[in-house]
């Protein structure tokens, strides 16, 4: 039977995903079963841990680590693991699969919420490692996040959030802008200039109507050429920060040579201070191009909203304290370190066995931080501008294949 009452979107209440709603059929059949054999409080540990990162990328962002937080909040766990906005490889130096976050407990307490917590870390994980990447190949250049028009709605705090914590300067939608703290930033849409008919009445209604706090940056390529267009929005608007190029794929040649042009144009005529933002199917690989060629700030949209997930496991690998593994994983628990100069990763089976960095020599410390016991939060909540700053320390020492 179909799920109508009450619900207006496919979307799952808060209320829902807490209750365990959005699980598996699976896991509500193994606690089924493991209930009625007497086995469901046997104290389980888990470790998430990920064989590949998507797109052979060499690190990711994590991110998901608040919300599966608040999703095992009052349960009879412990949870140890890397603080949010942490950026690591799949795996160790030593080519063991490096686990992000160990849960341990009664089985019962987190088996039917192994589906929600993956899929809040899976999605995030993936779009903020997205938006790190194409903040690396921005540089210093400004980079707003356009791409909540191209996924559900109902995820859209989520993809500004994990958009803004890796490396987006500002989020365009209203919600999304709320959930960092931060302005919603953005221009103006094709469909004003069309609404008003003409290019230039719309820059000119841009800047009678909306406040004067917001920077005067028109969109200039609606009708005519963005030549045309950005001299003749120039001269029509006082004040004027700024012209956005959005040119279609089909009409765009070289979308470099086009900024050039406009860039020289507008030079030519004394607008140097007017700069140049480009939008449009942007992602890490053409965003230096555009940089180099004079592009002055970026609107990046599907390539981060869409990124690939992050596929996350969780894997029981001690069952009593004695250590248990599935084919093609590594049983027992695991203690994480990592190099305070290089950002390496090693994992030991001991917690006294402290080594050292592979790569520079230097003595590791252990990595994880006691997230919660026994359903308390140990860790507070840190607001997006300080994981992004942390994000972006980080990424000082990333390279980009």
């Amino acid at each position: 039977m179909e799920r109508k009452e009450g619900k207006r979107f496919f979307t799952a209440s808060d209320e829902e995903i807490l209750s365990g709603r959005t699980t598996d059929i699976y896991f509500v059949r193994t606690m089924e079963i493991l209930k009625a054999k007497g086995l469901s409080e046997k104290t389980a540990l888990a470790e998430l841990t990920v064989a590949k990162l998507p797109r052979e990328w060499p690190w990711a962002v994590l991110t998901g680590v608040e919300e599966a937080l608040r999703l095992m909040e009052g349960k009879d766990i412990d949870i140890w693991g890397l603080p949010e906005g942490t950026i690591f490889p799949s795996r160790t130096q030593s080519g063991v699969k490096l686990p992000v976050l160990n849960i341990e407990g009664p089985y019962e307490e987190y088996c039917i919420f192994e589906t929600p917590m993956l899929g809040f870390l899976c999605h995030s994980t993936g779009v903020a490692t997205m938006a790190a990447r194409c903040r690396k190949a921005a540089g210093d250049h400004p980079m707003i996040a356009f791409g909540i028009r191209r996924t559900h709605p109902a995820i859209s705090p989520m993809l500004d959030r994990s958009s803004y914590v890796g490396g987006c300067d500002a989020v365009s939608s209203l919600i999304g802008a709320e959930t960092i703290g931060k302005p919603p930033e953005g221009t103006m849409p094709h469909a004003l200039v069309i609404m008003m008919g003409d290019s230039i009445a719309a820059f000119k209604a841009f800047a009678e109507v909306i406040d004067p706090s917001v920077p005067r940056v028109v969109l200039v390529d609606t009708y005519s050429d963005e030549k045309t267009e950005a001299i003749a929005a120039c001269k029509a608007v006082k004040d004027l920060a700024g012209v956005r190029l959005d040119t279609p794929g089909s009409r765009r040649g070289s979308f470099t040579e086009l900024i050039r042009e406009v860039r020289w144009e507008l030079d030519l005529r004394g607008y140097e201070q007017v700069k140049i933002f480009v939008s449009g199917g942007l992602d890490e690989k053409t965003l230096p191009s555009l940089a180099q060629a004079g592009a002055d700030g970026f609107g990046v949209g599907t390539s981060i909203s869409n990124a690939p997930t992050v596929d996350f496991a969780l894997d029981i690998v001690e069952i009593e304290d004695a250590p248990v593994a599935k084919r093609g994983k590594f049983g027992g628990r695991k203690h994480l370190f990592r190099c305070p100069d290089c950002f390496n990763f090693e994992v030991s089976a001991r917690s006294n066995e402290v080594p050292c960095c592979g790569l520079c020599g230097e003595l590791m410390e252990p990595a994880y931080t006691k997230l919660m016991e026994r359903g308390h939060r140990l860790a507070p909540e840190r607001s997006a501008r300080e994981i992004r700053a942390d994000v972006l320390r980080q990424l000082e020492k990333m390279e980009m294949p």
